[in-house]
């Protein structure tokens, strides 16, 4: 009855620091895009043709990271 109570608190503590790391992990993947769109807003693009390029450019980084991910 104590190993259960015992791989029930593991799993639980396990869980717990997972969920913990996966969160920080989204928080530092979201401060970095938020990054990058406030480089672009501070650009203060003088057309939509440019502030189209910087999405674009944007778009394609965000891609390619998708992929290196999805390899890995």
């Amino acid at each position: 009855m104590a190993s259960v109570d015992s791989s029930n608190v593991f799993i639980r503590e396990f869980q717990e620091k997972y969920e913990k790391k996966l969160r920080e992990k989204e928080v530092e993947i979201l401060e970095y895009w938020k990054a990058q769109v406030d480089k672009i807003i501070a650009m203060r693009p003088e057309s939509i043709a440019s502030l189209q390029l910087q999405v674009t450019k944007m778009s394609e980084m965000m891609g390619n990271r998708i992929k290196v991910l999805k390899k890995g």
